[in-house]
């Protein structure tokens, strides 16, 4: 059965959406009709059968990171079972980073340094213990709030902007005693 991937960035009809609401509800993946909505609008691209049926879909949303005090796309990736296993995940990723680096680098001013992506699969994770992968193209930079392991892959010539700034720290707690 092959899969064809399809570029959706920037062009998520009302179709498209419902289309990608429903992959996510059928599939357990997320419930509230209105956050996959909201997820629905952040498609990069999207994966379809040989039949035509949604099986695949990669969203980003830009994000910055505390730490880097840089903005990246925060990428999710999301496979129907019937994907899942069949050797697709790192041409999908590739070619999901291909379309925002062209919309990046189409942009007047660069808005983002590349991609970020938080490793939630264990299996994945496992796989990908080095800290540099370069079939992914990404760079190990440390675990998430949740623990999950965190990576980033920098779009070609990607320059440094203006960093971005720090939050203030929560206050400290009072001293006891």
């Amino acid at each position: 059965m092959p899969t064809e991937f399809v570029s959706t960035w920037g062009q998520v009809t009302p179709e498209l959406q419902s289309e990608l609401v429903d992959l996510w509800a059928r599939n357990d993946a997320l419930r509230d009709p209105s956050i996959a909505g909201a997820r629905a609008r952040q498609a990069v691209c999207i994966a379809r059968d040989g039949k035509g049926a949604l099986v695949g879909v990669g969203t980003a949303s830009l994000r910055v990171l505390p730490r880097l005090r840089q903005p990246m796309y925060y990428y999710r990736q999301f496979f129907a079972p019937e994907l899942r296993g069949k050797r697709q995940a790192v041409a999908f990723l590739n070619h999901a980073r291909q379309v925002l680096q062209a919309h990046n680098a189409a942009l007047p001013a660069p808005e983002s340094l590349g991609v970020l992506l938080e490793v939630e699969s264990a299996m994945l994770a496992g796989h990908y213990d080095r800290a540099c992968v370069a079939e992914v193209d990404s760079t190990f930079i440390g675990y998430s709030p949740r623990g999950l392991q965190l990576r980033v892959s920098y779009f070609e010539g990607a320059r440094l902007l203006a960093p971005r700034p720090r939050r203030p720290a929560p206050p400290a707690a009072p001293a006891v005693g």
